[in-house]
């Protein structure tokens, strides 16, 4: 019973947190903070596209080096790869979203989400078909490599607040 009451009490204040903050005039961009190599190495740092892609394209090298996959199962490879490749999903503008009344915010962040959803489930039927392609050998070797980075994809770190 203290669990719901904890939670009702964390969600009303989180709505009036929201509906205080959407009446409030948005604030002036504050400069770029500095990037230095233990803030980006803590995950404090701006996101680099181009480093995401040097990362990922570094473990799908290695994942398709220990799949030792065959001359015929290439095809299906460079399809999967294009397949789960992120996308950068357009984030919403801050601007914006303010001016959106709070039904209107509901239905772009429902939007937002079905997308995301959507991106979600191409990622896994490619997965699926790729998978299927595998021998039972690389199977075990697909599924040792890509359980090792967690359920969200973040190498196993889960961040925690």
């Amino acid at each position: 019973m203290k669990f719901a009451h904890n939670l009702i009490a964390a969600v009303t204040l989180a709505t009036l947190g929201l509906a205080a903050s959407a009446q409030m005039a948005p604030p002036a961009p504050a400069a770029a903070p500095a990037t230095t190599a233990t803030t980006a190495r803590e995950g404090h740092g701006r996101f680099d596209p181009a480093k995401m892609q040097e990362r990922i394209a570094k473990r799908m090298a290695a994942l398709k080096q220990k799949l030792q996959l065959s001359s015929a199962q290439e095809g299906s490879w460079t399809a999967y790869v294009a397949a789960i490749t992120p996308t950068r999903m357009q984030r919403p503008d801050r601007a914006e979203f303010a001016k959106l009344s709070t039904p209107e915010r509901i239905d772009r962040m429902k939007t937002l989400r079905t997308a995301r959803m959507a991106e979600m489930d191409k990622r896994g039927d490619a997965t699926k078909t790729f998978y299927a392609t595998l021998s039972a050998e690389q199977k075990k070797v697909f599924d040792a490599e890509t359980a090792r980075r967690g359920h969200h994809g973040h190498g196993g770190h889960h961040h925690r607040g």
